[in-house]
């Protein structure tokens, strides 16, 4: 009974230090999926306590990782299934680094939010999480025809968004 006490805490304890490493990272890939801060931190914490239980079973971290963030972007995906109301986030992110232009990082976060939930999570993958197109198919397990196809709707519709022309 002392091993079935002490494997919990050990879990939690790599949970702990997992997301002091990692928590910033999946809260950013997060706030790119969402667009909303509250929504983003929303996400991971779902994803965290939908894998949870899988942490001691994975071994180590990266796999936990990936696990993860598979799971993510399935729950990102189920969200807007459920709750498309056609409304597009407009706040800024609110703890932006210093030297970034906010103007520009609010316009791509609109761009981005008017993509279809498809496309989105697959230019959040391939450009922002540095993703192969193949990686990202295995992490939405969709074929990689499917997001070579939304990766280049996606990067058209971005083009010729009126929120990232280049004219003053």
């Amino acid at each position: 009974m002392v091993e079935q006490v002490a494997e919990p805490a050990t879990a939690q304890l790599d949970l702990d230090s997992f997301v002091q490493a990692r928590g910033r990272a999946l809260w950013r890939c997060a706030w790119l999926l969402t667009g909303d801060h509250h929504r983003a931190e929303d996400l991971v914490q779902t994803a965290l306590a939908k894998t949870y239980h899988r942490l001691p079973s994975l071994g180590t971290s990266d796999a936990y990782e990936a696990y993860l963030r598979t799971t993510m972007y399935h729950t990102y995906l189920a969200w807007w299934r459920r709750r498309w109301t056609g409304e597009l986030p407009s706040e800024v992110l609110e703890h932006a680094e210093q030297g970034v232009d906010l103007e520009l990082r609010h316009d791509v976060a609109q761009a981005l939010a008017a993509l279809p939930r498809g496309q989105r999570a697959v230019v959040v993958l391939c450009y922002f999480e540095d993703l192969t197109q193949a990686q990202a198919a295995v992490a939405l397990q969709i074929s990689v025809g499917t997001v070579k196809s939304q990766l280049s709707r996606a990067l058209a519709a971005l083009r010729t968004s009126p929120l990232l022309s280049k004219e003053d």
